[in-house]
């Protein structure tokens, strides 16, 4: 990504980008300039159309390909400039080309994963869907410039997907999160406050950050934070356990302590919204829709 130089970005010239050389899920790579272009149109029905093509192109059934790792950098300055009513999806739709995809896998010890396996091939592209992943990530790193500025928007549901894009971050990594910590200081909004803990344990998870497990520890152990606090720190500390290995059941299984106590309905009614949760949610239904015993 690096290749793409800011001049190019900033001036959204994308005749100097080698789209031809890579296949969306549905067509060739030639169709996102196009679909780029009427999203960062002054026509709301237009610009809604391209973002949902877009997603279908770029992120079909959980997966990503590899134009999407070209796109990303436009898509950043679209949500930055264009329709506001837009920023959020867009946001999202970047912040999941940069991340794996679980295919199902809901589970609280896979909520934090970022990087794919790395024998992983898209099919149709035949490229290492792990170098598609670490492209966008590199994306969005080269522009946090642009990014963090969007943690004090206006709009909490931006506010809670940009801590998901930045969670993809791979490098400047004590200063973004400085600044999901400065956020979550301030932040009044329950699924955006959920979104900033899980984006500073995902960046403490995988780049090896050790005060992070025990800062979430005492975010959930603490009576007097707020439910949506505790119930964020439980499904932090709950990411960092490594993906156990199948054992037999013990007679009497302890609980993880961030299930021990149930929160309220309104508190979990809430955490409907926060990216992370609606990416697992998403996966487990494909997986569930694709299964063969579902699919006849």
């Amino acid at each position: 990504m690096g290749a793409i130089s800011r001049e190019v970005k900033d001036g959204f010239r994308y005749d100097e980008v080698p789209w031809q050389r890579f296949r969306h899920f549905y067509g060739p790579g030639e169709d996102i300039p196009g679909l780029l272009a009427t999203l960062a149109s002054g026509d709301a029905e237009a610009a809604d159309g391209a973002l949902q093509q877009l997603w279908t192109d770029l992120h079909h059934q959980g997966g990503t390909i590899a134009v999407g790792a070209l796109a990303v950098p436009f898509l950043l300055r679209i949500a930055v400039a264009g329709r506001p009513g837009l920023r959020a999806q867009t946001l999202r739709l970047i912040a999941e080309i940069g991340r794996c995809q679980h295919m199902g896998d809901g589970s609280r010890e896979g909520l934090l994963q970022v990087a794919e396996e790395p024998l992983m091939i898209e099919g149709s592209t035949m490229c290492p869907v792990d170098w598609t992943i670490q492209a966008a990530r590199q994306a969005v790193t080269d522009d946090l410039y642009l990014v963090l500025p969007l943690l004090s928007d206006p709009d909490p549901e931006v506010r809670s997907v940009t801590a998901y894009v930045l969670a993809a971050a791979t490098g400047e990594l004590s200063h973004v999160s400085s600044a999901l910590r400065s956020r979550l200081a301030k932040e009044d909004d329950a699924a955006a406050r959920v979104s900033l803990i899980l984006a500073i344990a995902q960046l403490a998870r995988e780049h090896q950050y050790g005060h992070a497990p025990q800062w979430a520890r005492d975010l959930w152990s603490d009576p007097g934070r707020p439910p949506e606090v505790r119930i964020g720190a439980g499904l932090a500390v709950s990411g960092h356990r490594p993906r156990p290995r199948r054992a037999p059941r013990p007679a009497h299984r302890p609980r993880h302590p961030s299930i021990r106590r149930p929160a309220p309905a309104g508190a979990m009614a809430d955490l409907g919204r926060p990216p992370w949760l609606r990416a697992a949610q998403l996966h487990r239904r494909n997986a569930h829709d694709n299964h063969p015993r579902n699919s006849a």
